[in-house]
């Protein structure tokens, strides 16, 4: 069966078997190469082979039989020896020397006997097959004429029937090979479609990966500011201040720091769990605000409007951590003389205002020593995650207010009881 070639002179699979940018290539050539990988293809040419065989049998039985000269029998043994010993190591697969020796053995058969004229059916495929096009066709059509000239010598002579019969047999396996060739050009065309959407299907989930990895990677970030390093800050400070304190207050001092020491073990123990932070296992966000509030930044007041509703767990989460990074920075930058801090449940949404009248800063500059921070970046991050809004107000000398509003899912509406009020 045969393989259409393109008018780039290409096969099925785009590949000129003979090397050559012409339309030189034969339909069937590279549907050599591709039966090796093809079960189908490996069943067509098994099939050809059968059909040889069959029709060559069919031709010799009457000389076999003795119906017919005996002469006939040495060309068409030859023939079935040549065309078995070539099929069987692959001389259908493009040797012209093996059909070149089929073709004249066939000849010669069919000169001694027109009864093998049946045999050129097969040939046609195998033309198609193995030779290009400029050679493939005019081969079809000399069979056809061979088959037409032995005809004539039949009782009867030449007639239209024995015409007409050659050569729609000849247009039968030319169209049925392109045909067949134009099925197998779709089937790889699909193929290859196939394997573009395995291979975006895996370049995608190699991309999903990867975005997986760096969210995670931006939450551990987070985390870890928002946590270990902000325990570990206040302890520096509680430290430097207890250096210069009485002997009193440095004792103050140091207890602040075993029990900062000790939340921050507990967050660490909690982050490597990724369980809730130990300031909501059993209290409410607004107690929980309340003590970080008082322990952070002793001089800032805690004002909460609102009946309190239950949240979303992580809605919790990244509201203490944003209260504990700005009250963080109230401690370490501000020098405020007042701050405050206001969590109000409102209809459909949670507000939380930080406010210092410190020193204040410009929002869009960083930092004078020049380092590099993940304050403000993080908290914008955790708030858009939850579909909330964040903003920052703040000027040099007038203080900052930080203003956070977060989404209440009907869920959640449910009141819940304040720990302590």
């Amino acid at each position: 069966m045969g393989e259409e070639v393109t008018g780039a002179g290409r096969t099925l699979d785009g590949v000129n078997p003979s090397s050559s940018p012409t339309p030189e290539t034969s339909p069937t050539r590279a549907h050599a190469r591709a039966a090796e990988e093809a079960p189908s293809l490996r069943l067509v040419q098994l099939a050809l082979h059968g059909a040889f065989s069959v029709l060559l049998a069919v031709a010799l039985a009457p000389a076999v039989a003795g119906a017919k000269p005996p002469t006939a029998l040495v060309p068409g043994l030859a023939l079935a020896a040549v065309y078995g010993l070539g099929a069987v190591r692959g001389g259908a697969r493009g040797s012209r020397a093996w059909l070149a020796a089929v073709t004249a053995l066939w000849l010669a058969l069919l000169a001694l006997d027109p009864g093998a004229s049946y045999v050129a059916f097969p040939l046609f495929f195998l033309f198609l097959h193995a030779l290009p096009i400029r050679w493939s066709l005019p081969a079809v059509a000399a069979a056809t004429g061979a088959v037409v000239a032995a005809q004539a010598t039949t009782p009867g002579g030449l007639t239209a029937a024995k015409v007409i019969g050659p050569a729609a047999g000849a247009a039968v396996a030319v169209l049925t090979a392109y045909g067949y060739a134009a099925l197998y050009r779709e089937t790889r065309r699909r193929q290859r479609l196939i394997d573009d959407l395995v291979q975006t299907r895996d370049e995608l989930a190699a991309a999903q990966r990867e975005a997986g990895r760096l969210a995670e990677r931006q939450r551990l970030a987070r985390e870890i500011h928002d946590t270990l390093a902000q325990g570990l800050s206040s302890i520096v400070l509680l430290a430097r201040a207890a250096e210069t304190a009485d002997p009193e207050a440095a004792r103050a001092r140091m207890r602040e720091v075993g029990r900062t020491a000790s939340d921050n073990l507990a967050e660490a123990r909690r982050f490597v769990q990724a369980l809730t932070p130990p300031a909501l296992e059993d209290t409410p966000l607004p107690e929980a605000l309340r003590r970080v509030t008082a322990r952070t930044v002793p001089t800032a007041a805690f004002h909460l409007d609102g009946e309190p509703r239950a949240l979303p767990v992580e809605s919790e989460v990244a509201l203490l951590r944003l209260t504990q990074e700005a009250l963080a920075n109230v401690a370490r930058h501000a020098r405020a003389a007042r701050a405050a801090v206001t969590l109000a449940y409102l209809d459909g949404q949670v507000t939380l205002d930080i406010y210092d009248d410190g020193v204040g800063f410009a929002p869009g500059a960083g930092p004078a020593d020049g380092r590099r921070t993940f304050g403000l970046h993080g908290m914008r991050e955790r708030i858009a995650e939850l579909g909330g809004t964040f903003t920052v107000e703040s000027a040099p000398g007038e203080g900052t207010a930080v203003a956070v509003t977060l989404p209440v899912p009907a869920l959640h509406d449910a009141p819940v009881k304040e720990a302590a009020a």
